[in-house]
């Protein structure tokens, strides 16, 4: 065998077994892991499965994850696209700081975040007898959850952008400001068609990790069943009462709602793949 072919069956080789590698880890960390969940979910049937979901605690549950997620993602699409716009067009002290500062909750534990919040407005919190004299509830409330919610899917959609916005450059909106249009019209007709398929990408991620969210968010929510329990709390409880079936439903109602974000993620680059690339995904 020659030097070539030799080389070509080693290369050949090698890529099937990385992707055998590949495929086996996923398979038993992911793929596995979730085809039991959906098992376990509709073990006893359509009926069991339709009984937990509607639940009231159950339901209570369900309605709380998709608001906190309908509140918090459009805040941080708007303020992440803000950031963004901020770090990569304008030049100023504090930049990297800035930076630094959105990059914060990657690197610290949800528990501590739903702490901080806790020890902000919590009855014994820096704020807690204001609070408590004005009748605002915060901590162990939706309130409260929204924020932290908010902090731990704060910097995705800024994570997103910047990297993609520096790449772009300024050279497109310096040139509409010289022409005389406003900051808003170059915002929309300049930055954003440039800047949309990673705004999306960013808000897919948000709104997946606000549904999914447990560590802050169980701190902060008091677990009160039918009024702050959100899915991923709701499951533990479900859990911890030896209560499977039910645990199981809303965990597999959950993953579906993770997968159908996947699926939208997916169609999107199979129909407009050559924009994502173009735009660096």
């Amino acid at each position: 065998m020659s030097a070539k072919n030799k080389a070509i069956s080693e290369s050949i080789i090698t890529r099937i077994l990385l992707i055998l590698v590949a495929v086996t880890y996923v398979g038993l960390l992911l793929v596995l892991p979730l085809a039991s969940v959906f098992s376990e979910a509709f073990r006893h049937g359509l009926a069991a499965f339709k009984a937990a979901v509607v639940e009231p605690d159950a339901w209570a549950a369900i309605k709380l994850t998709l608001t906190v997620a309908a509140i918090s993602v459009p805040i941080n699409m708007v303020c992440g696209v803000a950031a963004a716009w901020a770090i990569t067009k304008h030049d100023f002290r504090g930049r990297n700081l800035l930076i630094s500062l959105i990059d914060v909750p990657f690197s610290i534990s949800p528990v501590v975040a739903g702490m901080m919040y806790l020890l902000l407005f919590g009855a014994q919190g820096w704020f807690g007898d204001w609070l408590l004299a004005h009748d605002i509830r915060i901590a162990f409330a939706v309130p409260g959850i929204v924020l932290a919610t908010l902090i731990v899917t704060l910097p995705f959609v800024a994570r997103e952008l910047i990297p993609l916005m520096q790449s772009q450059g300024r050279e497109e909106e310096e040139a509409a400001l010289t022409l005389g249009a406003p900051g808003w019209r170059i915002f929309l007709w300049v930055t954003l068609p440039n800047i949309r398929w990673g705004l999306l990408y960013g808000v897919l991620l948000t709104n997946a990790r606000a549904m999914g969210e447990f560590g802050a968010v169980s701190v902060i929510s008091g677990h009160i069943r039918g009024e702050t329990n959100t899915m991923p709390l709701q499951v533990e409880v479900l859990y911890n009462e030896y209560n499977f079936a039910a645990a199981f439903a809303v965990a597999s109602l959950l993953a579906g709602l993770a997968l159908v974000t996947l699926v939208v993620k997916s169609l999107l680059e199979w129909r407009h793949g050559d924009q994502l690339a173009a735009s660096g995904h």
